[in-house]
């Protein structure tokens, strides 16, 4: 989950299962794209898929790391993060916002990919 206004360096990548060019901004996500293109369960994923949150006065802009389309149809939503950062304040406060986001729209499938631990 990253706010909207993205400066860093992506790796842009081409997969089957995605419309689009994938965008990936970290090794995590990166990771995460190619074992999506590889599960049979999938059918389809998008990768930082932006929504809107109103925070107070204003309309905060983020993205999704991963919404899949699984063979069933059911909606898979995925944030990817290190995990050095999984105990920080703000980061809780994004995943929060991300699951509430989206349970609100009827996905219950919501979790986190952490990297591995070494």
């Amino acid at each position: 989950m990253k706010n909207r206004k993205i400066k860093d360096r992506c790796e842009k990548n081409h997969f089957i299962k995605c419309p689009e060019v994938c965008k990936t901004y970290d090794a995590v996500q990166t990771a995460y794209a190619k074992l999506l293109q590889k599960r049979e369960d999938i059918s389809e994923f998008r990768c930082n898929v932006p929504f809107e949150v109103d925070e107070g006065d204003e309309l905060e802009r983020y993205t999704t790391d991963f919404v899949c389309v699984k063979v069933d149809g059911e909606i898979m939503v995925r944030e990817c993060l290190w995990r050095k950062n999984i105990t920080r304040p703000k980061m809780s406060r994004l995943l929060d916002l991300s699951k509430d986001y989206w349970n609100g729209r009827g996905v219950t499938d919501w979790g986190i990919v952490v990297d591995e631990e070494k």
